[in-house]
């Protein structure tokens, strides 16, 4: 089951809200900091919010955002918060290091053919074997422990940056670090036409099961 975001991080501020919507009212766009879920919410009257703020959407009292008005993907978000996306999924990658290093470490396979490493841009089959092989003599510390040790690959930052923001187009089959699509979702969060997800709880060091077996970040 599916963990709610808790608190967003601010990509635009729309104080009328988007032009051609019948009813004006102060909006934001925003981005999880847990999961990367785009949303659209609802502030509260005389609010306003700055780029990269961080916000509380959760289902307790919010002091800021009134309602989440709905869930987006990357192509519903106005130019201003595309631009700001990567940089806010940055600062997410940045805060949540451990568990990104927690995940590259137990990530196993999706099935007989794929395994979840794969679907990093730049890794593929290629550097596959190489990047089991250097974990299994020992554990990645960070991200700069990874890149000092397969240097042959991007930068791991950028690498998973890449595959989060083709997760958030909603066009792939296999989804490691962005919820389900809405528009690929039924209404019981199950996905159709061999789509994909793999859901995942937060924990510091990244699973709490062997890696045998995952795909996403937190495997059900």
């Amino acid at each position: 089951m599916f963990r709610k975001e808790e608190y967003g991080l601010v990509l635009d501020y729309l104080p009328h809200g988007k032009a051609g919507e019948g009813k004006q009212e102060p909006t934001a766009q925003v981005i999880g900091d847990a999961y990367f879920t785009l949303l659209e919410v609802v502030l509260k009257p005389n609010i306003t919010v700055t780029p990269f703020e961080r916000v509380y959407i959760g289902k307790s009292v919010r002091d800021k955002v009134e309602r989440i008005k709905l869930r987006l993907v990357y192509k519903d978000l106005t130019n201003v918060a595309q631009q700001e996306a990567e940089k806010a999924i940055r600062k997410i990658l940045g805060t949540h290091e451990q568990e990104f290093v927690g995940f590259l470490n137990r990530a196993g396979s999706i099935n007989i053919r794929i395994h979840s490493l794969e679907l990093l841009p730049g890794v593929g089959k290629k550097n596959l074997e190489v990047f089991l092989a250097e974990r299994d003599k020992l554990p990645f510390k960070s991200y700069e422990d990874l890149n000092s040790r397969m240097p042959h690959i991007t930068r791991i930052e950028d690498v998973i940056l890449h595959r989060v923001i083709l997760e958030l187009k909603a066009e792939e089959k296999y989804y490691l670090f962005v919820k389900i699509p809405p528009r690929e979702a039924d209404e019981e969060g199950h996905f159709g036409s061999e789509r994909h997800h793999f859901d995942r709880r937060r924990e510091a060091g990244g699973f709490d099961r062997p890696r045998e077996g995952y795909g996403g970040r937190n495997y059900y």
